[in-house]
């Protein structure tokens, strides 16, 4: 098996609707798990997306890519958590999918 791994980019307005001042803030990691259809990778994709990208006056968020990888893959974030702190308390935030 393998999870879909996604990176997002976000912003956010430190000004106002009218005067916007955008600032990159990072992004997030997202990943559903049990991939099993990697011809199907792009809808599956597509399904998720309007769990995730979201745009409004004061933030934004959107895919900047996404890859298949292992199971036990971990994020870089992950990573860092695992090396400086002894446990990952803070985990890629996980999306569930309805089986087709």
């Amino acid at each position: 098996m393998a999870k879909l791994l996604i990176s997002t980019q976000t912003l956010e307005n430190y000004g106002s609707p009218e005067q916007p001042h955008w600032k990159a803030k990072g992004g997030v990691d997202y990943v559903v798990r049990n991939v099993t259809d990697f011809n199907a990778v792009q809808a599956l994709v597509d399904q998720v997306t309007p769990e995730i990208e979201q745009a409004n006056d004061m933030f934004r968020e959107w895919i900047i890519t996404w890859e298949i990888v292992e199971d036990d893959f971990l994020t870089q974030f992950e990573k860092d958590q695992l090396e400086y702190e002894g446990s990952i308390q803070f985990p890629a935030h996980e999306i569930s999918v309805k089986a087709a």
